[in-house]
């Protein structure tokens, strides 16, 4: 009988990670916080044949690897599955199937190993992977969410509870780069290629800011940046102007982010606290961390930023954020299912 509450809580667990909510198959261990491997098999190089991610493709691709990437991470780790003590997985948000076969993989070896399942909200990952960074990170601290399916501004008040201070009203800054570089003609995945792009281009091409004027609330819009670039595209091309495409990517580079580095530096100076973090795969975008560690300097801010590769989906930042569930006792039962959709908090 696998009984969620009979579990013993140890001070420093060593806690297995699994992340399969879109393209990557991805395994972690933790002792503590202390990572110990972490391993990715990556079906982004299939899924670029089809200009973006197919479902039933990342399926069967994660279906494929999540045995060896497990393996893997384990053996890096120099520990065997017997002194694994939880295991966390990506429970949502994502692509259904993808997250099922992680899930189910994680429920398996819980059973069989004795120890805690913890599931774990893809987002809040992301928000756990500033610890990876920095182990002696403690709340309160404000964090800016910038990813495929989410913007935010938040407060983290304790390591458990957030606030949501300003998010977008539509579109997320992510899927904005993705559809800007589709539009541009460039490649899977779209946003690293709009970075490499810019670095060669100007800001000269006039594009709307990202932030909605509203004294009472934070809000960002990237649907009418988006549209602003297309219409951009559209009517030089029916006017038979070139257009410059490292000009128009730098331009919406600084017209996408730059809100969001102000609006996060202003936040932290408001509510008083003196760590920023950030999270998410758009926080591996160059330009975005050149503007926010020069920001943070000047307001006199210590700034948290984790590594690129923990930025994009990983399995590290879902042991970070178990370690958080695990120290909180917050096990799951077996017969909890994936979810396509979480609400942010």
């Amino acid at each position: 009988m696998y009984d969620k509450n009979s579990f013993k809580i140890k001070e420093t667990p060593v806690i297995l990670g699994l992340e399969s909510s879109c393209d990557e198959t991805a395994a972690a261990v933790i002792r503590g916080r202390k990572l110990l491997s972490s391993k990715i098999i990556s079906s982004a190089t299939e899924q670029a044949k089809y200009g973006g991610v197919v479902p039933e493709i990342a399926s069967r691709a994660h279906t494929e690897a999540v045995d060896e990437v497990v393996k893997a991470a384990v053996e890096e780790a120099g520990i065997t599955l017997n002194e694994i003590d939880a295991v966390a997985v990506t429970y949502g948000a994502g692509l259904l199937g993808a997250l099922l076969v992680g899930l189910s993989f994680a429920k398996s070896l819980a059973y069989t190993l004795g120890v805690p399942l913890i599931v774990v909200n893809h987002i809040r990952g992301h928000l756990a992977a500033s610890y990876l960074a920095d182990d002696k990170l403690k709340p309160p601290y404000v964090t800016l969410l910038a990813s495929g399916g989410h913007t935010a501004i938040l407060h983290t008040v304790t390591e458990t509870e957030f606030k949501l201070l300003g998010g977008t009203c539509d579109d997320a800054a992510g899927e904005a780069f993705d559809k800007v570089a589709r539009v541009l003609g460039l490649e899977y995945p779209g946003g690293v290629n709009v970075e490499r792009l810019a670095k060669s281009g100007e800001n000269n091409v006039p594009l709307p800011k990202c932030i909605v004027r509203d004294s009472q609330t934070i809000k960002f819009s990237y649907s009418g940046l988006k549209t602003a670039v297309i219409n951009y595209c559209h009517t030089a091309e029916q006017r038979g102007e070139n257009i410059v495409k490292e000009d128009v990517a730098n331009s919406f580079q600084h017209a996408a982010v730059d809100p969001l580095v102000e609006k996060t530096v202003e936040c932290a100076l408001n509510l008083g606290v003196n760590t920023v973090t950030a999270g998410g795969g758009v926080i591996a975008n160059g330009y975005l961390r050149e503007r926010l560690s020069s920001a943070c300097k000047k307001a006199g801010l210590k700034l948290v930023l984790p590594e690129k590769k923990y930025c994009t989906d990983n399995a590290a930042m879902i042991a970070a954020e178990g370690l958080i569930q695990y120290l909180a006792g917050n096990f799951a039962d077996l017969s909890i299912n994936a979810r396509a959709q979480i609400p942010l908090n």
